[in-house]
């Protein structure tokens, strides 16, 4: 593979409130010195939806010499409020590709899930729940990706107005995207029990397309069977009307190696299928805690896709400057992005 990443999160923004509040900018640093040097990567997808975090954390991501996968990422915004974002962040973008740094811009993710206007519903739990309604699904998905693709021809128009290097969109699999507009294919792919026996023909029919493809995020949750239900893994979590995390629907048991083993697994596949770049989901899941000490069913990280266990109330003991602790996926990213 060309580019070994990971995605880094700056801060979603839900209605008008961003995450990630411990954002502090050494703290950035750190941790993407941490993301070269010790999970070897080459490559980082820096997400959010404040462009101001996005490019501070991608400036010292090309201070470093990586990679840098520039990618707002809007929640709950209507295609009329997601333009001047991505505006706003190609201009930005483009900065930074001008000082000499290798940038990619992103023009979003998943935008049918999302935000609104593409599929049926007020939320993703609803707009999930109207593709498992058999009557209707497939002409809702043809719609879908009718629109997304209107839009995405009006958002790349915008971010090429603005910015010189390579675009993508991270798209998933319903949304039929017409590539013809970007410079690389990309997809959010992960494999669950019911595609796992034809998981690996899928991404060799992508690179067959012919284009560079990227897998924009990939990975699992860290509790036992987490691994089946692919890109699922935070159904098992409560959440409250602004989309924080509350506490998990039952007591799940804890399987670091398993998520280690999934993330292996689907590096081989992407890599004998002749994949360009890969993505795991991702460095830390800041609003996904780890709480060894309590209620089983308030240890929101065993949901967290996070290679790190991020903590609360203290230090870890391998980084004892940083507020997480590695699993045994980083363990397992870090040896096969050395050894490959």
């Amino acid at each position: 593979m060309r580019a070994k990443g990971i995605s880094y999160d700056t801060g979603f923004v839900y209605n008008g409130a961003i995450g990630h509040k411990r954002f502090d900018t050494e703290v950035v640093k750190r941790e993407l010195r941490i993301i070269r040097d010790d999970l070897h990567c080459t490559a980082v997808r820096v997400m959010g939806g404040d462009p101001e975090r996005i490019e501070l954390a991608a400036a010292h991501a090309a201070d470093l010499g990586l990679e840098v996968w520039f990618s707002p990422y809007p929640l709950e915004l209507t295609a009329d409020e997601m333009l001047p974002l991505f505006a706003d962040c190609a201009e930005r973008a483009e900065r930074l590709r001008l000082r000499g740094a290798e940038v990619v811009f992103v023009a979003g993710a998943e935008l049918s899930l999302m935000n609104k206007g593409f599929l049926p519903g007020d939320g993703i739990d609803e707009r999930i729940a109207s593709l498992r309604v058999p009557h209707g699904a497939r002409e809702r998905i043809g719609e879908a990706g009718t629109r997304v693709n209107d839009f995405l021809a009006r958002a790349v128009a915008v971010v090429r107005e603005r910015f010189g290097g390579k675009v993508t969109y991270a798209s998933v699999p319903l949304e039929r995207v017409d590539w013809t507009l970007f410079d690389i294919m990309s997809v959010d792919l992960y494999r669950s029990a019911e595609i796992a026996d034809r998981f690996a023909d899928g991404v060799g029919n992508l690179v067959a397309q012919g284009k560079p493809v990227a897998i924009t995020e990939f990975g699992s949750a860290g509790y036992r069977g987490a691994g089946d239900r692919g890109a699922l893994g935070l159904e098992i979590v409560e959440y409250d009307g602004t989309r924080a995390p509350v506490r998990l629907k039952g007591e799940y048991a804890r399987d670091e190696t398993g998520q280690a083993t999934y993330l292996r697994e689907l590096l081989e596949v992407f890599e004998t299928g002749g994949v360009d770049s890969t993505f795991v989901f991702t460095f830390a899941l800041h609003d996904h805690p780890h709480r060894p000490d309590g209620d089983p069913r308030e240890d929101l990280d065993l949901a967290s896709y996070g290679v790190v266990k991020v903590y609360e109330d203290r230090f870890g003991t391998t980084y004892p400057d940083m507020p997480w602790e590695p699993k045994a996926a980083f363990a397992a990213l870090a040896d096969y992005y050395r050894e490959h």
